[in-house]
């Protein structure tokens, strides 16, 4: 069982505790009116998928219940660092071995 660490409240609970909220770090547009189908449809639905570490966004919806943001390696699953919603995404070298046990 996949265990993720919870920087919000600050327990390892098992995954299915848990919720994905897709990419993070995605800026809304400055200026959303001024936006034509194409550019709404690019923000919308647009996202990388890279083979390897990725930031995304989870949910403790069966726990505190707040979103936060996590480093996950794609290939392996494993969670190289989980951080608060609003913290700057941190340093995948540099964060290896936090996250997920």
């Amino acid at each position: 069982m996949l265990l993720i660490h919870c920087p919000c409240c600050g327990v390892d609970r098992p995954e299915i505790e848990f919720r994905y909220g897709g990419e993070a770090h995605i800026a809304r547009p400055a200026q959303p009116a001024d936006l034509d189908d194409h550019q709404w449809a690019e923000f919308l639905y647009m996202r990388t998928n890279p083979k390897g570490v990725m930031a995304e966004r989870w949910r403790h919806v069966h726990g505190c219940g707040r979103f936060f943001n996590a480093l996950r390696d794609t290939v392996s699953d494993r969670f190289i660092a989980v951080y608060k919603t609003g913290e700057p995404r941190p340093d995948s070298a540099a964060a290896s071995g936090e996250g997920a046990r």
